[in-house]
Parts: structure tokens; C-alpha cells; sequence
């Protein structure tokens, strides 16, 4: 290998090992800034929500409902269902967290969080949804969504993080979803019966919080 190559490999190695150090400050500053929450509630749904849309609408009294029960509400602070959960545990006095992903497109940060921070690693800020969340409620959303559904459910069937209520709001929404858990991946032993105990379809907002309340005693 010549001088020049040798520089660029080392130079490569140097930039590898420095990401390890931004990882871990990444993780101190969401520790440290999310120390201080108490029970709360991860919201996710779609950042493309309107304020005019019904689960916009569904997310806002949501949040309303679990900060008015004591719970802060956690999401991920962008806009549509996230800013409507960060709006409703605000104006209702309770804690609202956004956990910012930067990105190029939709992630521009929501004003009603009352506790903000910005993550440029994804799986940093998936650990903290799960570690600072009571619960998780999943609204209609996209890819990003599901992946947060998904990751709770892997966590839970494989006893990675103790079970907690994930509940799917929007039964027109996620009852194909379901279906195909059952038609498909139940019936080719993919996943087992009592993996589909694991969440739970609730479309009232007063229902939810009924629902996890029966799990987390304040």
C-alpha cells in the first residue's frame, strides 16, 4: 500500500472511531435530558396529518386526556400526529416531549414541546421511546410508524423489555394489518397466538387511557 492509501485508510479508521464518541455523547445529552420525565405515553403516527384530519383531531385528545391523568406524553416531535399529541400535553399542562430525528424532508421540529431534543441516530431515539414510555400508541402513520410498532412488539415477544399496552388507534386503519397477522403469519407459524395478545385495537381516546391506566399505577 502506498503513503497515499495508507492516509486514506487511517483517516478512515480516525472518522470511524470519532463517530463511536458523537454515539456517546448522543446517548449522555438524551439521558440527561429526559432524566427528569416521568410516566409517559409515546405517541407515533404520521407526520403528512393535517390539522383538520379526524386522527389529528383523536391525537390532540389523547394527549389531552393522559396529561390530565398525570402521564407525560413523549413523540417525536415533528408535525401531523406528532404535533397534535405535543399541542394537547401542552395546553393541558403536562409534560410534551419531542424527540427530533433531523432529516431532509417533513421532520421540521413542532413549537408545543415543552421538552425538546434533536437525534441525528435513529436508534438512539428509538432506545429512549422505549425506555422513558409507560406505554405506545400508534396512530396511522407510514414506514416510520411501523417500524416503532414492530420494535416494540420484537422487544416484548422476546422479553428484551418487560410487556407494556401497545395500542393501535384507528381500527379501519390497522384492521387489514391484522388480519394478515393472523391469515398469514399465524396460520405459517411465523408468530404465535399469544403473540397477537400483545397489543390491543382501541379507537376512543377515553378508552385508551382507561386501557393503560389498568397497567401503570401513578
Amino acid at each position: 500500500m502506498d503513503e497515499k492509501s495508507q492516509f486514506v485508510v487511517d483517516a478512515l479508521s480516525m472518522e470511524e472511531s470519532w463517530r463511536i464518541f458523537r454515539i456517546m455523547a448522543e446517548f449522555v445529552d438524551a439521558v440527561e435530558t429526559l432524566s427528569g420525565v416521568g410516566h409517559a405515553v409515546s405517541i407515533f403516527g404520521s407526520a403528512r396529518t393535517l390539522p383538520g384530519d379526524p386522527y389529528y383531531q383523536k391525537a390532540e385528545a389523547l394527549a389531552r386526556l393522559l396529561a390530565a391523568k398525570g402521564f407525560g406524553v413523549i413523540t417525536g416531535g415533528g408535525p401531523g400526529i406528532m404535533e397534535a399529541a405535543n399541542k394537547g400535553a401542552a395546553e393541558a399542562g403536562g409534560q410534551s416531549v419531542g424527540m427530533n430525528i433531523k432529516l431532509p424532508l417533513e421532520q421540521v421540529p413542532n413549537p408545543y414541546a415543552n421538552i425538546s431534543i434533536d437525534y441525528k441516530y435513529f436508534f438512539i431515539r428509538k432506545v429512549m421511546f422505549v425506555k422513558y414510555a409507560m406505554a405506545y400508541v400508534i396512530m396511522p402513520g407510514g414506514f416510520g410508524t411501523l417500524d416503532e410498532l414492530f420494535e416494540a412488539l420484537t422487544l416484548i415477544q422476546t422479553k428484551r423489555i418487560k410487556p407494556f399496552p401497545v395500542i393501535l388507534m384507528g381500527s379501519e386503519y390497522w384492521q387489514g394489518l391484522v388480519d394478515w397477522l393472523k391469515t398469514t403469519m399465524l396460520t405459517t407459524q411465523n408468530i404465535s397466538p399469544e403473540d397477537l395478545d400483545s397489543f390491543q385495537i382501541i379507537d376512543d381516546p377515553a378508552e385508551v387511557v382507561r386501557h393503560i391506566q389498568k397497567f401503570v399505577i401513578l
